[in-house]
């Protein structure tokens, strides 16, 4: 009935009991879950997860956030691509956020090596011919501006993807639905400060929604603060039911359906 369209499942929080949260997930009627490469180092350990199981794939991608890895060219992604369950390429993007705190002091212009890694990951998406898992975190405005620049508009030859963890602006929103991405919503909305964010979760069509938990992070109210599940997504489901005015099963079975039409090797 549900899809987590995000979620690590290969990170030391989640992967020492497979069979408990694969048990819960089936408890909770999440039925297929999308597997997160961040670096390439971590990517087989991915990919042999989905490989073992038959409702998990995987992408292949190096996280913007991850440094000091190795730096994969377009035919290394598109190799890895090729691979048993691997959907798409990601997740990639930019990430601008606390720049003082996170980032020791570098500007902006310091991180060229980001902006450079996306391009890669767009160039290898559009080769293969998988979508793109995005991450953007304070840097829309180059995040879209490089997307277009690269080609990515939504005609032909596009890879297309998801905007995953939105929690950008309305305006942002539209922007990228624009350019034909699909917008994926976490647990964040289900927080009550999350206002904008649940403006978002209002105006997005039905046939470009989807949901993640991003697990082990970000778990929906009522488990606020704690380890994140595949089986949470629910949580997330009946939050955008509430806010869209309508049901979790309607929400379970659009944003299903949307993974399936987004990620097509799935149903191969």
């Amino acid at each position: 009935m549900f899809t987590d369209s995000h979620c690590h499942l290969t990170f030391p929080e989640l992967a020492g009991d497979m069979a408990g949260l694969r048990a819960a997930m089936a408890a909770a009627q999440v039925t297929r879950a999308l597997c997160i490469s961040t670096t390439m180092e971590e990517f087989p350990s991915v990919q042999a997860l989905a490989a073992r199981y038959d409702n998990f794939w995987a992408t292949a991608g190096v996280h913007p956030d991850s440094e000091d890895v190795h730096e994969p060219s377009v035919d290394e992604l598109v190799a890895a691509t090729r691979l048993p369950r691997v959907v798409a390429v990601g997740e990639t993007g930019l990430d601008y956020y606390q720049m003082e705190e996170r980032k020791g002091g570098r500007s902006i212009a310091d991180l060229a090596w980001q902006r450079e890694r996306f391009r890669t990951h767009i160039r290898a998406a559009r080769q293969a011919g998988v979508p793109l898992v995005i991450h953007t975190r304070a840097a829309s405005e180059d995040t879209l501006g490089i997307l277009k620049e690269e080609g990515e508009e939504g005609g032909p030859g596009s890879a297309g993807g998801v905007f995953h963890c939105f929690t950008e602006t309305r305006e942002v929103a539209r922007a990228a639905l624009d350019l034909g991405f699909y917008v994926s919503l976490s647990g964040i909305v289900t927080f009550k400060n999350a206002r904008e964010l649940h403006e978002v979760a209002a105006l997005v069509p039905d046939d470009r929604l989807l949901i993640e938990t991003d697990a082990p992070y970000l778990a929906p109210v009522p488990y606020r603060g704690k380890v994140n599940t595949p089986a949470y997504v629910p949580h997330v489901a009946a939050r955008l039911a509430e806010l869209r005015g309508t049901t979790v099963e309607r929400i379970g079975e659009i944003t299903s359906a949307n993974f399936t039409r987004l990620f097509p090797r799935v149903s191969s």
